[in-house]
């Protein structure tokens, strides 16, 4: 069987081995993991953040100027698990001092080559510049092993020879010539700000004689104003009331027109019904009997129209007649002149019975 082992986040658990000969590993941190009796190995290996202090001796500067620099570096070794596999790999069985020391190799090496890349006034003057040069070339190798640079800052800077001393000499020099130089201008600028306060002072004082003067003449303009304005408005006063004296009479003079154009309304209504009174009296005394005797005539007319075409049908239907009845007489006529000759043709041939026959009357008729 196996045993289940634990971890906490400051460490990571390494599982190898296996049934059948497995190479697989596990890497596990903050949580658990199973082993195997006798098959599978479990090794620890700290994630606790490593303080290292590298140090630089006499390093000669670009300027050939030998320094000597400590920083301050905090590393740990990486969660990621291709990069704890490397870690794992670099220092797994080692103790947290052989890590710091391989990692510790690392940083002075690259301090070491960056400090004779640079000149001492840009390593002094501008510290936080250099640690984040070293920081940022020596990250990469450190990476490669599973390390990452946490911080890395420079804690001091010295030199055997007082470079940095004389530097320093010379920038109280400096500031001293530069304060000196600050004192004469403060005077010279205070002189001009004393000439300039006065100049303002007397500015303002005129200014302040102007606007009284301006007042007093705005005052006197205003006064007119009013008065004028007084005037113009006892003017529109007495125009308004004239004007509005104006416009009663008008509107009387329009309520007058109002009343006869009412009156003249009422007797062009009493006109037009009288107008119909009158045209329907003449419809009643001219009209109507005039349409009367009109529809009369008419009446008579379409009389005398339909006795016309009837007797005119009449008179053809008497021709007619006539027509046929002497068609009627001429063909009787024929019929008998034909039977007439039949029996004298008969007699003519000595058959006196069929003559009798042939001339009887009903057969004649015939």
């Amino acid at each position: 069987m196996g045993n289940c082992h634990t971890v906490g986040p400051n460490e990571a658990l390494v599982v190898s081995g296996g049934c059948c000969g497995s190479d697989y590993k596990q890497y596990v941190f903050g949580g658990w993991a199973w082993a195997w009796w006798c098959i599978s190995d479990t090794q620890r290996i700290s994630l606790e953040i490593m303080t290292l202090q590298p140090r630089c001796e006499d390093v000669e500067t670009a300027e050939g100027v030998a320094l000597t620099v400590t920083g301050v570096a905090q590393v740990k070794i990486m969660t990621e698990k291709e990069l704890l596999a490397v870690a794992c790999e670099q220092f797994l069985g080692k103790n947290v001092q052989d890590i710091k020391n391989v990692v510790l190799q690392t940083l002075e090496g690259h301090l070491r080559s960056i400090l004779g890349t640079l000149t001492v006034e840009q390593i002094y003057q501008d510290r936080d510049q250099f640690a984040k040069l070293v920081r940022e070339v020596a990250a990469p190798d450190v990476g490669r092993m599973g390390i990452e640079i946490l911080s890395f800052t420079i804690k001091d800077v010295y030199d055997k020879v007082d470079y940095l001393s004389s530097l320093g000499k010379t920038q109280t020099a400096v500031v001293q010539r530069d304060a000196d130089i600050g004192v004469a201008e403060a005077e010279r600028d205070a002189g001009i700000r004393e000439a300039e306060c006065k100049k303002e002072m007397l500015d303002v004082k005129f200014m302040a004689d102007t606007k009284i003067a301006d007042s007093k003449r705005a005052f006197e303009l205003q006064k007119s104003a009013f008065s004028e304005e007084v005037n113009i408005k006892t003017a529109e006063a007495q125009l308004a009331y004239e004007l509005q004296g104006a416009r009663e009479q008008q509107k009387i003079r329009q309520e007058e027109i109002e009343i006869e154009v009412v009156q003249r309304k009422k007797q062009i209504a009493v006109e037009a019904q009288e107008i119909l009174r009158t045209d329907k009296e003449l419809i009643a005394t001219v009209r109507r009997p005039a349409e009367a005797e009109a529809h009369r005539i008419q009446q008579i007319a379409e009389g005398e129209k339909v006795k016309q075409v009837l007797l005119a049908q009449a008179e053809a239907e008497k021709i007619r007649k006539i027509g046929e009845a002497e068609a009627a007489v001429i063909e009787a006529m024929g019929k008998a002149e034909k039977n007439l000759i039949y029996c004298i043709i008969k007699i003519g041939l000595g058959q006196p019975g069929m003559v009798a026959h042939a001339c009887n009357p009903s057969t004649l008729g015939g």
